[in-house]
């Protein structure tokens, strides 16, 4: 391994109902876990009735993001990868929450789609526990959501999300503890109506062994060893005993279950709730538990990227091949990006990892014309649209909201005021990398064979000065139009554009 490697990487969950910290020490590629952290913060239960996170909940789950950036604040860019999960994607006020948290941990959070978090989670499962099983179900028991996997060796093939989680569902059926037969009745039902549509894609016939992931399905499977209910995992019957004796209480007080911890049982019953519910649904008759959970997932992730095997230029390869992208044509853009850049100051962008830069606008030139599939009239809306709403694997929705930017401002009007929603540093810098990806589109346009023309180019402020070699542009009437016309749309964005 090169000093170009970490010798050290983190990932931290930051979910609906406590937040998780991983380091790893990186050994010839590969993983040994040296540390831990965990705090419960119940995210998910700080939400109010508009789905803004109050106050208290925020300033209670940054003390807590204080303690763990402490832990990383030593750790390099790029050897770091956070995420926020259900409440984060839900809280309509969570923009201003990950400001205060990125600057308590030093690093970048990322917000993930539900789909992603199954992804990840089943990673982390693969990953953490040995099988011979040809084809797992996976679930995990959020704060927020549940997500619900069917995958092969370390392939998730199919992946849900639902809205239901420990925390929600415990606050919904069962507020201040209290308990009753009827309340716990109405949980498994609510449940049940949410997997309702997926019963026949998750049905325990299409796969060979259940593995649950997460705090709740352990804190289950110790309560269920530890009472003798159950001697092999989590079983459909010590599933019945353990809701026999939790409707026979009147509050969670009058549990006294072993091995449950105190911290644990405000959401405990809300977690009985989505298990028991998917025992019955999926006729479940026994499942394992794993250790790894979305953490472990997302180390593994880190490590392909540290590793230059990132799943996101996977995704795009496999997007780019389904919509039909002319892979020659993008390999000629690219080229011309590559020569943009080589020749650029550093100055003209905020401090970004060079590999990060090629890599996003390798992504937009892959991407910036599977729209054409839909309509080719203002293909770049759909393209940025299915950009910003697919499930892409390996995305963060800020990773997905930058390409679809970049994209969609690829041609015609150069609206400023997209790029003012993205986040940092990406609200300044991203302006500049939209127009180096429209000046190399737009000397393609007539998609020859041909080597791009030779020429210099500077960025200075909003001045973008283009010279083209041998008088070049003389011989090209259709580039010498594009660029005056591409010249207008910047200059309405206040971007001065001088060719020649």
């Amino acid at each position: 391994m090169t000093n170009s490697f970490p010798s050290s990487v983190a990932a931290i969950d930051l979910g609906s109902n406590s937040f998780h910290m991983i380091v790893c020490k990186l050994e010839d590629g590969k993983l040994r876990t040296i540390d831990r952290l965990k705090e419960m913060v119940r995210l998910a239960s700080g939400l109010d009735e508009d789905k803004n996170l109050n106050a208290e909940t925020q300033q209670k789950a940054l003390e807590c993001l204080q303690r763990f950036g402490q832990r990383i604040e030593n750790f390099p860019p790029g050897s770091v990868r956070i995420v926020g999960t259900n409440t984060l994607r839900t809280a309509k006020n969570s923009q201003d929450f990950l400001l205060k948290a990125e600057k308590a941990l030093g690093h970048p959070i990322d917000i993930i789609a539900g789909i992603e978090e199954a992804r990840l989670i089943y990673q982390g499962v693969a990953n953490s526990l040995g099988s011979n099983a040809d084809s797992r179900f996976v679930m995990d028991i959020g704060g927020g959501s549940t997500e619900y996997i069917i995958g092969i060796d370390n392939i998730a093939h199919t992946k849900e999300s639902l809205h239901m989680g420990c925390v929600t569902v415990s606050n919904k059926f069962f507020p201040k503890g209290v308990i009753s037969k009827k309340a716990f009745k109405k949980s498994v039902l609510f449940c049940q109506q949410k997997l309702d549509p997926f019963q026949r894609v998750f049905n325990s016939r299409r796969w060979d062994e259940a593995i649950g992931a997460s705090g709740s399905i352990r804190s289950i499977h110790k309560v269920l060893i530890a009472t003798k209910w159950s001697n092999n995992g989590i079983t459909q019957e010590g599933l019945n005993k353990l809701v026999e004796h939790i409707t026979q209480c009147e509050h969670i007080d009058e549990l006294e279950l072993p091995e449950l911890n105190e911290d644990r049982l405000p959401v405990f019953l809300g977690g009985v709730a989505v298990l028991y519910a998917t025992f019955k649904k999926l006729n479940i008759q026994q499942m394992t538990v794993s250790d790894g959970a979305l953490r472990e997932g997302l180390v593994h992730d880190l490590l392909g990227r540290i590793y230059n095997h990132d799943i996101r230029s996977n995704t795009v390869e496999t997007f780019a091949e389904h919509y039909h992208t002319d892979l020659e044509h993008s390999e000629r853009i690219n080229q011309t990006i590559d020569i943009i850049l080589d020749q650029l100051d550093s100055s003209c962008c905020t401090p970004i990892n060079k590999k990060t830069i090629n890599q996003l606008l390798s992504w937009a030139v892959s991407l910036h014309g599977i729209g054409r599939d839909i309509a080719h009239s203002q293909y770049h809306k759909h393209s940025a649209y299915i950009i910003e709403n697919g499930d892409l694997a390996g995305f963060s929705r800020q990773d997905q909201l930058l390409l679809a930017t970049l994209v969609q401002t690829h041609r015609k009007k150069f609206s400023r005021s997209r790029f003012k929603k993205l986040p940092k540093p990406w609200n300044k810098d991203a302006p500049i990398l939209t127009i180096i990806l429209r000046l190399a589109i737009l000397l393609h346009r007539n998609r020859h064979t041909q080597n791009t023309p030779e020429f210099t180019i500077s960025i200075e402020a909003t001045t973008i000065k283009l010279e083209f070699l041998n008088e070049w542009l003389e011989s090209a009437p259709l580039t010498q139009a594009d660029l005056e016309i591409e010249a207008r749309y910047l200059a309405a964005a206040d971007y001065s554009l001088l060719y020649s």
